[in-house]
């Protein structure tokens, strides 16, 4: 286990590296996830191993620390996971990542483009999410629905109840302030929003999406923009767990390309 400070009060993200030959890779996990639990089965396969890969958790998540005084932001998480390459001596890092994650790497892309050369993004969010009050859904608006004192002091408990014990066990290790501000700034979006980032960028990028979700909205605005759409069979949201070869061979052609 790897990590670096990256906060002024020395709070640090940590990661889990597999060594290997140039250009790393970044592995980003989604809202309450953890890279490692999420990656380390495809960033092994044949296809996709033999790169220097850093399996990285967010502040807030996993094995990072969990600071409730961070304001947990895109930018925010964005510019901490900067630090922590830089620390790590990685640039121009080909970037494979997931939901929130993916939101974050696009931003990472904007705001620090020397860290990025190439971007594939695991059915990431790209535009704003309106919010319900009240909502009973299990996903990001869901606990935006609380208001953070709401959220900490029990309403934790009853989305853990939504969640499922799938996600739960991942969602469980992050930071209840920080799992509340992250998905509060997700479904607030970036300015620029992370549709216009990644309309903007001029690197190699990759969006997959489950194919049983039908056609991505917008589609046919980012492949003008020479953003590559693939729609991976047989899976749901998580796709890397729900069907491993797929996104293998997906992902290894977007990074080959």
């Amino acid at each position: 286990m790897r990590n670096a400070t990256v906060t002024a009060d020395g709070d640090r993200i940590r990661w889990v590296e597999l060594p290997g030959r140039e250009p790393s890779r970044v592995y980003l996990h989604g809202l309450g996830a953890t890279s490692p639990a999420y990656f380390t089965e495809v960033a092994v396969h044949p296809l996709l191993a033999g790169h220097r890969s850093l399996l990285v958790d967010l502040l807030g998540h996993g094995i990072s620390d969990r600071p409730t005084d961070f304001d947990y932001s895109l930018d925010a998480h964005a510019d901490a996971l900067a630090s922590a390459l830089a620390s790590a001596g990685v640039s121009g890092a080909e970037v494979i990542a997931h939901s929130m994650g993916g939101s974050v790497a696009i931003v990472l892309a904007a705001r620090h483009p020397h860290l990025v050369s190439r971007l594939v993004l695991i059915d990431a969010n790209l535009d704003p999410i309106p919010r319900t009050p009240g909502s009973s859904s299990g996903g990001s608006s869901g606990i935006a629905s609380y208001s953070e004192e709401e959220f900490v002091a029990g309403g934790w408990e009853e989305f853990r109840d939504r969640a499922g014990h799938h996600w739960w066990s991942t969602m469980r290790l992050a930071g209840r302030e920080a799992l509340h501000r992250s998905a509060t700034h997700l479904v607030r979006g970036s300015v620029p929003t992370m549709r216009e980032h990644l309309l903007g960028l001029k690197i190699p990028r990759t969006y997959l999406l489950p194919e049983a979700d039908g056609p991505l909205p917008g589609a046919d605005a980012l492949a003008e923009a020479g953003v590559s759409v693939v729609a991976v069979p047989d899976c749901g949201h998580n796709i890397m767990l729900d069907n491993p070869e797929a996104f293998v061979r997906a992902t290894a052609t977007a990074l080959d390309g």
